[in-house]
């Protein structure tokens, strides 16, 4: 086999293909993988989960020394936030990160093609390089992880400067006095939270009835109230139809979703965070005949194939949660499928994770899901007030909630609002996993005092038999 050639070649380095191409590679396939960005990890790493995850710890810890240290008998004195360490420190937990998949790519014997990748075959990709040079790689089957790009609204221009996507909003020169985040979802909530604690008036606009769509409606309530209560203001039922950027910010248009008088609210900066849609862009494939549905998501069969033999898409880009756990459990299928193995992805117990503080935590369905289908069900709920660790922690907002089939007590979803919430739903996921009843969790030892035995309470609530409640 010449160097030109692989049997499988990945196009994007984010989650999903930086780990296909890594289990392609341990079950002895020749695999390259092509990213565009210079840096592997895509989205995630570089201008997504990563380096908002840094800066929700170190504004985290800024807000602890300023409001919750004097509580604990901690006197910090003047207190001083540096946002260019901040932010530095922020890019060298990307920038490590980035070497670390550099450093697995040599490991694994895994070919790392810098450029833009795109589809000039069936078989074929072509690398388009930073200084024009195009080199075409022949390969028996490829594997699309190009991931998503951020969402934009009509009428509104993002110049990364006074109105931002996700990505400007993680490297801003300075505090906002006040920020305006169009869009109560994940990312949204997430990046407002950043910059309200580090000192910025936070007004959220959302155009559904409530934010966080898609979670349980307790979870909606509880984290609108503990929102507010930090002191970001949320507007739902609203849209913003124009936005006009000036010397001293912008000027937004708000209106009432469902009619009324327009107003103007001002920002010095407005953060979009509306959405991502699919990265096809440049691909090439209409030239190769890869069917897209009427949103440009690349359409596959159950083995990821697209209606092209030999040609794979995971991740973002076909659609379903857009997460980075979710691609990665794709990547290694598609991988898995292509070598002759096994592969699977179970999506009923994929976790979706909120990281404001409190953290949300959901895995399964919701409530509102089961109402809709019919399905008879018990709920154990059980509150972080009180689990004898949040207490000692002074965190205690929050809840644990424990939803399964009436009948069978199998366990259908479970979602916590609450301190390391993403963290504790993870037992909850194996146990859905391995098909487990609310009395499987009740019966399992929890360690004292743990966070964790919130879980256990919840469970055993199912039942009516909790303990400390």
């Amino acid at each position: 086999m010449s160097e030109d050639t692989f049997d499988v070649i990945v196009v994007g380095g984010g989650p999903g293909g930086y780990v296909a191409a890594i289990r392609a590679a341990q079950l002895g396939l020749r695999t390259a993988c092509v990213e565009m960005r210079g840096a592997l990890g895509g989205t995630c790493l570089n201008v997504g989960c990563i380096p908002s995850k840094a800066l929700l710890q170190s504004s985290h810890h800024y807000e602890a020394a300023k409001d919750e240290f004097a509580h604990h008998g901690v006197q910090v004195g003047s207190l001083k936030l540096d946002l260019k360490t901040m932010m530095a420190r922020k890019e060298k937990v990307v920038a490590d990160l980035t070497k670390g998949i550099e450093f697995l790519f040599k490991k694994n014997k895994v070919a790392y093609l810098v450029g833009e990748g795109r589809l000039t075959g069936s078989d074929e990709v072509t690398v388009v390089e930073a200084d024009g040079t195009a080199r075409a790689y022949k390969a028996e089957n490829i594997i699309i992880a190009t991931g998503s790009d951020v969402a934009g609204l009509p009428g509104i221009d993002i110049d990364e400067k006074k109105i931002v996507s996700s990505t400007g909003a993680l490297s801003l020169a300075k505090v906002p006095k006040t920020l305006v985040v169009i869009g109560g979802g994940v990312i949204g909530l997430e990046l407002g939270s950043v910059w309200r604690r580090l000192g910025a008036q936070v007004t959220v606009i959302e155009f559904l009835d409530d934010i966080l769509p898609g979670m349980d409606g307790e979870v909606v309530k509880q984290m609108t109230r503990t929102l507010k209560k930090q002191g970001m203001t949320i507007r739902t039922k609203h849209k913003v139809t124009g936005a006009k950027a000036g010397r001293g910010g912008v000027d937004l248009t708000v209106e009432p979703r469902d009619g009324g008088a327009a107003e103007t609210v001002k920002a010095e900066v407005v953060l979009v965070a509306v959405g991502r849609k699919p990265y096809t862009e440049n691909l090439g494939l209409e030239a190769v005949g890869v069917e897209t549905d009427q949103r440009g998501f690349i359409k596959v069969d159950k083995d990821f194939q697209t209606n092209v033999p030999g040609i794979f898409a995971i991740g973002d880009v076909i659609g379903g949660a857009m997460l980075a756990h979710k691609a990665e459990e794709e990547g290694v299928a598609a991988a898995e499928l292509i070598a002759g193995a096994p592969g699977h992805v179970n999506y009923g117990v994929i976790p979706g994770i909120v990281y404001t503080w409190p953290e949300v935590a959901a895995v399964g369905l919701t409530e509102e899901k089961l109402k809709e289908a019919g399905t008879a069900y018990k709920v154990g709920k059980f509150p972080f007030t009180a689990n004898s660790r949040a207490k000692c922690n002074a965190d205690f907002d929050g809840f644990v909630k424990i939803i399964a089939d009436a009948k069978t007590d199998k366990v259908l979803g479970v979602h916590i609002v609450g301190p390391e919430a993403g963290d504790l739903i993870q037992e909850c996921v194996v146990a859905m996993e391995f098909g487990a009843s609310s009395e499987d969790i009740a019966r399992t030892c929890h360690g004292h005092p743990g966070l964790s035995e919130a879980v256990k309470e919840a469970a055993l609530g199912v039942e009516g038999r909790a303990i400390h409640m």
